[in-house]
């Protein structure tokens, strides 16, 4: 297995209420925090496992995507 350096994006949250059409204004937005998120392929049965992870590395999310067009997600969250 090829291995690669993860992607970190910034995640972003929103008021929906704010919302006016397509646009988002940058005074709109908040950065919450930063993913992320790395893709692994399974070659024989042609399902794409995306992991998307927290800046401690902890895995949020696993989505599983079928070379059909159907997506799987696994959430996890660490709060108790």
């Amino acid at each position: 297995m090829d291995t690669f350096d993860d992607a970190t994006y910034k995640e972003i949250s929103c008021e929906s209420s704010s919302l006016k059409g397509n646009v988002i204004s940058a005074e709109e937005l908040k950065i919450i925090g930063s993913t992320k998120i790395s893709v692994e392929e399974e070659m024989h049965e042609g399902v794409k496992i995306i992991l998307s992870k927290d800046e401690n590395d902890n895995i949020k999310e696993i989505k599983f995507v079928c070379s059909c067009g159907e997506t799987k997600s696994v959430i996890l969250d660490y709060n108790e």
